[in-house]
């Protein structure tokens, strides 16, 4: 089954899909988020405020987010602590 991690504002991803988690701040990141707009890779999952994270998945998408990395981090550390308690 799925691991899926809320990545703010109603917005969920599957966590086994994840990459990478990354500031958006550094330019090299700021150049892959403009390619990914311009080819149409990244899902905005801002609702409009600042990006804060880049969410790298597996098949190449880019899902820009709100909260922080170490926010985001945290919600996948704790689902997969969860997980290991079901077990």
């Amino acid at each position: 089954m799925s691991k899926l991690i809320h990545i703010g504002f109603g917005n969920i991803v599957n966590a086994d899909k994840i990459i990478s988690i990354v500031s958006p701040e550094a330019a090299p990141i700021k150049r892959m988020v403009q390619k990914a707009r311009e080819e149409g890779t990244s899902v905005d999952a801002t609702q409009g405020r600042k990006t804060k994270a880049v969410i790298v998945m597996e098949n190449g998408m880019l899902v820009l987010s709100a909260l922080l990395p170490e926010t985001i981090s945290m919600r996948l550390s704790s689902e997969s602590e969860s997980s290991l308690d079901e077990t």
